[in-house]
């Protein structure tokens, strides 16, 4: 018979030399810890604060001798099985109103070893597996940002490490109707296969995931929120256009940049400048020589209704005013073993590309540090607006597993280096009184949502193939969590704004980042020039791409601004219901089975579908119409029944995007 002691809304159940802790952690939700001997008084995962749950968690015994904890909408039985083999401690998580299978672990082997397994390393951290089983039919969403260009991750193996266009976060939500969230920032890998699920943690101390069941798709967003933290409201500015390339040289071109949309009666928000506007990395300073009056130019920029973003990187240069200070305090990201550079790069003063370090986010002196120093040389010249760009951090090589943090060994914390990176910029912009503030991320990890950030995906190809993975990429990070979203429009790496045949490219990807969460135009345009500074691409503004191309972007511009109260209130219901902006249909339409196959259209908000064209010369293409409403196609008028698929228009200047029949979005 199992051992097991109640705890606070929980139970401990020990088996050999296993600790097993399940505790309710919110409504219908439960989490659970393993460990071998005691689970660690400390934690770096995602579950902070244990949030509130409508009745207290029931713990009982059945006739067999399991021990079953019921939480709400979720049940969990453990229970000490033989088999054929070994006795081994399994856990099965049911829907308690019937009794039904969510989620049930499964043993990796029939006699040794069970289902979860601890490999020591000698150190006191362990190669940990968990193991469940696979279900037929069964769709995987979610899991962060990929560039594979799948919606539905069943079947896929899963590197859980953050790179460049690739973001990790290891919440998954599945069509049997639970989410899990397994909390561990280990590298690693969740293997997705038809015979089995299993999560792996290279090198951790305890086993560590999140279970919940929700009524529908969108129910299990909102208690995942609940447990990792809301995002806050969206500014009402951050929802107009952004204007951004690599890179503006200075003060002035950029300042001209903004005077031209204003003479040219074109809306914008922000505009950005890109790296090496600084004199070394890690100084968080403006080049005096490019920027000879910052203060004016906030000015001016403000004056015109533009706020200015400032590119912020987590390098430190050995050439940085700052490096040996940060250096002596260790405020660096160490090394197991080699020196404390874990990047190369040609920044300025430079005769070539050198070794740099990156500050080490996880320790609260180095956030304390690197904030004050934004503040003084940004924030208190009217700079509120932060680009944290290669915060995955961008190794190069790329071995996580070598660093050593605040936090505890690389290969077991390296994925939330990005989150703790943003909580340094979002509590120090709010300690010192700044309004609410957007920070655009290129990696995140579960629970940055709470402060601020948004993701873009990355450095992407100017292809039709990278545009259509992106509408993939945006929805399953939107189900992770982060409903903050955009692309470079157009793509990054390159592209051509003279070839005609990158300009319809260009105006495809435009009118889709029009209804992305943020509507934001960057890259580096050819001609490209070397990779060094000094440098700056060809030009990227919405007239660089000749006049059809710019009536397009116009029209689209004025579009979303009218969009803009509509997208506030969408804005609104993603931080108080967690649910993303950017929607996958199912979210919406969960009772159709048809929408959960659908993954190159989307949902703003409730009301607004949006069917992208990814296809070069394409003037039509197939649209999905989700059952249970009436759409109607905004640039036509045109209505159609729910539950049809259908032919639309898509001539050059727009996409097929349709408002659900009563729905008020402004158009």
């Amino acid at each position: 018979m199992l051992e097991y002691s109640p705890i606070d809304n929980g139970c401990e159940i020990r088996c050999a030399h296993e600790v097993l802790r399940i505790e309710q952690w919110g409504c219908d939700s439960v989490r659970v810890r393993a460990a071998q001997h005691r689970i660690p008084a400390d934690d770096v995962g995602a579950l902070e604060q244990r949030p509130a749950a409508p009745s207290a968690a029931v713990i009982t015994r059945d006739g067999d001798g399991a021990v079953r904890l019921v939480a709400g909408e979720m049940t969990v039985v453990a229970r000490l099985e033989a088999d054929d083999g070994k006795p081994a401690l399994m856990l099965e998580f049911l829907r308690t109103s019937d009794g039904s299978e969510l989620l049930a672990e499964k043993r990796e082997h029939f006699w040794w070893p069970g289902a979860r397994v601890f490999y020591g390393q000698r150190s006191g951290l362990y190669e940990i597996h968990q193991r469940f089983k696979a279900y037929e039919g069964e769709r995987i969403y979610g899991l962060g940002q990929h560039q594979h260009g799948r919606l539905n991750h069943k079947g896929l193996v899963v590197d859980l490490v953050q790179r460049n266009t690739e973001v990790s976060i290891p919440f998954l939500l599945s069509s049997r109707g639970y989410g899990f969230l397994w909390n561990n920032p280990a590298i690693g890998r969740v293997e997705l296969s038809d015979d089995a699920t299993r999560w792996v943690a290279d090198s951790a101390p305890a086993l560590d995931y999140w279970v919940t069941v929700g009524a529908d798709p969108a129910d299990v967003l909102s208690h995942y929120a609940d447990a990792v933290g809301h995002a806050p409201r969206l500014p009402e500015w951050a929802s107009g256009f952004w204007q951004c390339k690599l890179r503006y040289l200075g003060q002035e071109e950029i300042l001209e940049v903004a005077r031209e949309y204003r003479r040219r009666g074109l809306p914008l928000s922000v505009i950005v400048t890109d790296f090496f506007h600084w004199t070394a990395m890690g100084d968080y300073a403006f080049d005096p020589e490019e920027y000879p009056d910052p203060r004016a130019m906030v000015r001016e920029l403000d004056e015109l209704g533009v706020r200015l973003m400032v590119s912020i990187w987590p390098t430190i240069s050995p050439l940085s005013d700052n490096y040996e200070e940060m250096s002596g305090r260790g405020l660096l990201v160490a090394t197991d073993q080699g020196v404390e550079f874990h990047q190369d790069i040609h920044d300025k003063g430079m005769p070539r590309a050198l070794p740099v370090a990156f500050y080490d986010p996880t320790n609260p002196r180095a956030r304390a540090f690197v904030w004050e120093t934004v503040k003084r040389n940004y924030f208190d010249l009217g700079i509120g607006v932060w680009w944290l760009d290669a915060c995955e951090p961008e190794l190069n090589p790329g071995h996580p597993k070598n660093l050593s943090f605040y936090a505890g060994p690389g290969a077991a914390v390296a994925n939330v280096y990005p989150r703790d990176n943003a909580r340094g910029f979002f509590e120090g912009n709010r300690d010192a009184g700044g309004p609410g503030t957007v920070l655009l991320c290129r990696s995140a990890w579960a629970g940055q949502a709470k402060y601020g950030a948004a993701v873009w995906s990355g450095d992407i190809a100017p292809t039709w193939e990278a545009l259509a993975d992106q509408i993939r990429a945006g929805l399953s990070i939107g189900i992770s969590g982060i409903p903050w979203w955009t692309t470079d429009i157009g793509g990054f790496h390159g592209g051509d704004p003279g070839d005609e045949a990158y300009r319809e490219l260009y105006a495809r990807w435009f009118a889709f980042g029009a209804f992305c969460p943020l509507f934001r135009l960057h890259g580096h345009r050819e001609p490209r020039g070397e990779l060094g500074s000094p440098m700056s691409g060809g030009p990227n503004e919405v007239w660089s791409y000749g006049e059809r191309c710019l009536e397009v972007s116009r029209a689209h511009m004025e579009l979303r601004e009218r969009l803009r109260p509509y997208i506030g209130r969408v804005m609104e219901e993603a931080a108080r219901r967690g649910l993303p902006a950017m929607r996958a249909l199912f979210l919406q339409f969960p009772q159709d089975g048809s929408a959960w196959d659908v993954d190159d259209e989307f949902l703003l908000g409730a009301d607004l579908l949006v069917a992208p064209v990814t296809r070069a010369g394409a003037t039509s293409r197939e649209v999905y119409l989700p059952a249970g409403a009436r759409w109607i196609e905004i640039h036509s008028g045109r209505d159609f029944d729910g539950g049809q698929r259908i032919a639309a228009d898509a001539p050059y200047e727009y996409i097929p995007v349709f408002r659900r029949e009563g729905a008020d979005v402004g158009l």
